[in-house]
């Protein structure tokens, strides 16, 4: 019962905080995918398997400019 209620009154706080900044949801889904990658590279090529690739996420209605920063370890 006391997890329901919580979770009720999470889901409040999230729809008003979603009107108050629209930058909040992004702050909240963020962490779930992360903000870095560690991929190792064999024969100077990415070592992705049939089925993997890398996606760049949005999260804030309207995003800015980025920069990508490639830190190659040998």
């Amino acid at each position: 019962m006391i997890v329901v209620q919580l979770l009720s009154n999470l889901n409040q706080n999230l729809y008003v905080l979603k009107y108050i900044n629209n930058v909040f949801p992004a702050h909240v889904k963020s962490p779930l995918f992360g903000a870095e990658l560690t991929i190792p590279i064999t024969n100077h090529r990415l070592n992705l398997g049939n089925w993997q690739g890398i996606h760049f996420c949005e999260f804030r209605n309207h995003g800015g400019s980025r920069k990508i920063v490639a830190i190659i370890i040998s």
